[in-house]
């Protein structure tokens, strides 16, 4: 298999090509299609994989030069691919999660008539993704990047006949715009400095340039990142983004394109340990967005957003777990691996519930569901052990290693990272716990008239994509930190560090399950046993009004981007209209008024003309004679 890296994503383009070109044509096996091209993606990611488990560390990763893309003058750029340790992981992670996600939807969407359409878009996003994390150059990764863009905004529009389905595609690709720049701002930056776009070129050079430059280029970076992983503050795309399909919210929003920034920081290692400002900004970001996803989702009654909100949290940990450098640049992946599995399995979870609950969202319609799908209710609680960090399901292994990592900074950094990391985790194990109570406990919530029969369980085809995912989400990190495995697996990639924490690991883990416990604890007394009103009640606290309105993030880019954008088109438009279309339209009247004026001279007249000859000869006559005088 070596030398054929472009497999990897040539064969979901060619399921979403054969299914958008086919047209009507492969609406009866098209599903099938598609399902049968992300399986096979996934086998050559094994093949691969197996193959280098058998090759020394050093020799590992594997090149693929396909042609001469840009041979510009002072700039050359191949269309290379890079299949390594770091891109094998994401690529597993895609293609395998990916490929259950299409099982899944095989059964979620059996009776839409866009079926067809929405499994080509499935495959496209697959395709892309798989680009942005092989190309061995920025401007490779910057097409999957967009691709990836492309694919999301067609799946969270898929149903643009729902007004708020087609707003939320928008908004999700306007703001994912904004974050797009600061990759194109970096490359720039990178070619103006360095000569080159490749990874290795780039890399190489680093060290060679000043430190503002590359904190420039930094920052670029992370603001790329923001965009594309719902950090603040370009977080405000996430939760409109759950109007898609559920399927699309287990697969973009779970699993991998959200993911796109943690990996963009932690190729870029080299270039963020050479700028600590850059890297400061990182954890600052990571922070902020753990704690304001947290508190998002504590006042959600819709089930997906409260779930994309916890998402915008977990990418949080995994962005501070990259900030701080070669002591968290192995943990921001394994949580991102396991995050894959256990948020991947929640969604689908919540997918189930409403497939029996015909589409209602609102958990504080369900209860007691339990009974009535067994499945689900276990699939979804191993997912919330795992994301809770109970031992030793694999968030325990994944973020807790994130939270030793943040208090091993030291000094004051590493208190407030720490503490900000512990409170996270407290705050997860409150909203969390509520989702499970409200939705599969206590007594049935739900109207007759909205759930034409009982609730029931999910067809095979759902639920079994749903218990090999939660099986993930139970031994994923006891497998990849069994030994330090993930952390040896990276340490070409990433390097190795070893932070010296200054007191016992099993006082912050003892302190971590403590606080998640009390989490527990604390969202048990206020909605186990209890009425759960229909209606969410009047918020009385000034945090609660905040958390309802996701912490005012769309009254900030409106207060903060669109008004002053929206006051200086205006001002750009009156500008344009009086000042330059009136300099043009007032020299155009001058010289229309001129020739007016002028063309009354031109009469037709031959008299007119013997006239004007006459009196130009006596001037000239004239002139002569007053110069003959002098």
């Amino acid at each position: 298999m070596t030398g054929r890296i472009w497999l990897l994503p040539a064969l979901p383009l060619l399921g979403a090509a054969v299914l958008l070109l086919g047209g009507r044509r492969t609406d009866r096996w098209g599903h099938l299609f598609a399902c049968a091209m992300a399986l096979a993606s996934f086998a050559v990611g094994v093949v691969f994989f197996a193959q280098m488990l058998g090759r020394d560390a050093a020799d590992r990763a594997v090149t693929e030069d396909l042609f001469s893309w840009l041979p510009a003058a002072g700039l050359q750029v191949d269309f290379g691919l890079l299949l390594d340790q770091l891109s094998i992981c994401f690529v597993l992670l895609i293609t395998g999660v990916g490929s259950l996600i299409h099982i899944y939807s095989i059964g979620y969407m059996k009776d839409d008539v866009g079926k067809r359409r929405f499994f080509a878009y499935l495959n496209l996003f697959l395709a892309a993704m798989l680009l942005l994390v092989l190309a061995d150059n920025y401007l490779g990764l910057y097409i999957g990047w967009e691709g990836v863009g492309l694919a999301s905004y067609l799946l969270i529009g898929f149903w643009q006949f729902k007004p708020a389905a087609a707003t939320a595609a928008k908004k999700a690709f306007v703001v994912n715009r904004v974050g797009d720049m600061g990759l194109v701002v970096a490359i720039m930056l990178m070619f103006a400095t360095f000569g080159s776009i490749g990874f290795g070129d780039v890399f190489a050079a680093a060290d060679g340039a000043s430190e503002s430059v590359v904190t420039a280029i930094g920052l670029a970076l992370l603001l790329a990142a923001c965009g594309k992983s719902a950090q603040v503050p370009l977080q405000s795309w996430l939760g409109d983004a759950m109007e898609g399909p559920t399927p699309v919210s287990a697969l973009i929003h779970a699993a991998t394109m959200v993911t796109a920034g943690v990996y963009l920081i932690v190729r870029s290692n080299v270039i963020f340990d050479l700028a600590p400002g850059a890297r400061l900004a990182v954890v600052a970001v990571g922070a902020i967005t753990l704690l304001f996803g947290a508190i998002i989702g504590c006042a959600k009654d819709d089930i997906k957003k409260a779930l994309a909100a916890s998402t915008m949290s977990q990418i949080g940990y995994m962005v501070l777990a990259a900030g701080l450098g070669p002591a968290g640049y192995a943990f921001a992946i394994m949580h991102l691996l396991t995050h894959g599995f256990f948020k991947a399995g929640l969604f689908l979870g919540a997918g189930s519930v409403m497939h029996g609950m015909n589409d209602e969202t609102d958990m504080r319609r369900y209860g007691g569901l339990r009974a009535f799908m067994p499945i689900t209710f276990v699939t979804f609680g191993l997912g919330y052990l795992a994301i809770l960090g109970i031992p030793p399901f694999s968030g325990y292994f994944s973020k807790d290693k994130i939270i030793e990592a943040a208090f091993g900074a030291g000094g004051a950094e590493g208190i407030v990272l720490g503490a900000a990391a512990l409170l996270g985790a407290g705050i997860t194990a409150f909203y969390m716990t509520r989702v499970m109570l409200m939705t599969f406990f206590g007594t049935p919530r739900w109207r007759e008239e909205t759930v034409a029969a009982h609730p029931h369980e999910s067809p095979g085809v759902m639920t079994w994509p749903m218990i090999l995912i939660a099986i993930g989400s139970v031994a994923s990190g006891a497998i990849l930190a069994f030994g330090g495995a993930l952390q040896h697996w990276l340490e070409p990639v990433v390097g190795a560090h070893h932070p010296d924490l200054g007191v016992p690991v099993w006082v912050i883990t003892a302190t971590t399950l403590a606080v998640v416990l009390a989490g527990v604890a604390v969202a048990y007394r206020q909605y186990a046993g209890k009425e759960i009103p229909e209606v969410a009640p009047a918020a009385v606290s000034p945090l609660t009004v905040a958390a309802r309105r996701d912490l005012y993030g769309d009254a900030v880019n409106e207060a903060v981007f669109m008004r002053p954008g929206q006051h200086l088109t205006r001002w750009l438009g009156y500008f344009d209209g009086r000042g330059i279309d009136g300099v043009v339209g007032g020299l155009t009247a001058a010289i229309g008024g001129a020739s007016a004026r002028i063309r009354r001279l031109q009469t037709g007249f031959v008299r007119t003309y013997a006239l004007y000859m006459f009196a130009g000869a006596a001037a000239v006559a004239a002139t002569m004679v007053l110069v003959g005088v002098r």
